[in-house]
């Protein structure tokens, strides 16, 4: 079995190789590939990972036990990483990691990420929150769900997908990822529904973004990080999607404006032919860093 390594792991590592000791914060820990390269590679960093999700969680405390006493799991947002960090008694960082999106374990797990398999509507990152996506696809008015997938999911059949949902959901509630791809995929005009992507992808991209709150947490998330990292700290982000990676872009530019943050990557670091070919997933990330001033 080949054993699966965070995307752009190497990259991300190089950023941080010069943090001799101190607290990294893995502001969405995952699986804890990311944490665990650091940790294994700079032996005087301590990681505080952060995620919403409780099973990434136990993942990522098996597949880091071997550094005992060097690493704290935290269940919540990342928006919240200054109550965190002060809940923990840290007061500044010198590093924050923030890999966006959904990983490839949460993916496999039965909560309607991926329309490849036929699942409940869920598409919750946190378990314990109310909002699911069976409630946004059968209970939001049409012109918010047009908005939704117009905006969130930069989708042209917006008005004709969000129609057919409506149309359908009168007959029958909608109830699993099947369902839905169906419907997105009928609404697409035949031409089109055998692209290089599936025309269900960005509708489901943009009804997760809006079950998880994604965006207004990505903004949130990230100014405060660099507002505490220690002079010379590093935050990197990782972003999927033209949307995530335009808020970084910008927020990394309004700190630069205020002279608080040293971007780095004049443009974003993409991954390489090698490595988009053992993980195909990876071809859309795009790695943002920054340095405090």
């Amino acid at each position: 079995m080949i054993e699966h390594y965070p995307v752009l792991n190497k990259e991300v590592l190089q950023f941080f190789l010069p943090i001799k000791k101190g607290t990294i914060v893995d502001a969405t820990v995952g699986g804890g590939g990311h944490s665990y390269l650091i940790l294994k590679n700079l032996p005087d960093i301590k990681i505080v990972g952060i995620d919403k999700d409780e099973y990434a969680l136990q993942k990522a405390h098996q597949k880091l036990s071997e550094f005992k006493n060097r690493f704290i799991l935290v269940k919540d947002s990342f928006k919240n990483i200054d109550k965190i960090l002060s809940d923990l008694g840290i007061k500044k960082v010198e590093g924050f990691l923030f890999d966006l999106g959904v990983s490839m374990f949460q993916l496999k797990t039965e909560r309607g990420f991926s329309f490849q398999r036929e699942e409940p509507l869920d598409m919750r990152m946190d378990t314990s929150q109310q909002l699911t996506a069976y409630d946004v696809v059968n209970f939001y008015p049409k012109p918010v769900l047009e908005k939704i997938i117009k905006e969130y999911g930069e989708e042209k059949f917006y008005k004709k997908i969000a129609y057919n949902i409506v149309e359908q959901r009168k007959k029958k509630k909608i109830q699993t990822t099947k369902e839905l791809a169906d419907i997105i995929y009928w609404s697409y005009p035949p031409s089109l529904r055998r692209g290089r992507i599936h025309p269900a992808t960005r509708t489901f991209q943009a009804i997760r973004i809006e079950v998880n709150n994604e965006l207004q947490e990505i903004k949130e998330g990230i100014s405060k990080g660099i507002e505490l990292l220690n002079k010379g700290g590093i935050i990197q982000v990782i972003s999927f999607h033209s949307l995530e990676d335009r808020i970084v872009k910008n927020t990394f530019k309004e700190a630069k404006k205020l002279k608080k943050l040293e971007i780095l990557t004049k443009k974003p670091i993409t991954p390489g032919r090698e490595e988009i070919e053992n993980n195909p997933p990876s071809r859309s990330a795009k790695l943002r860093v920054g340095k405090r001033l």
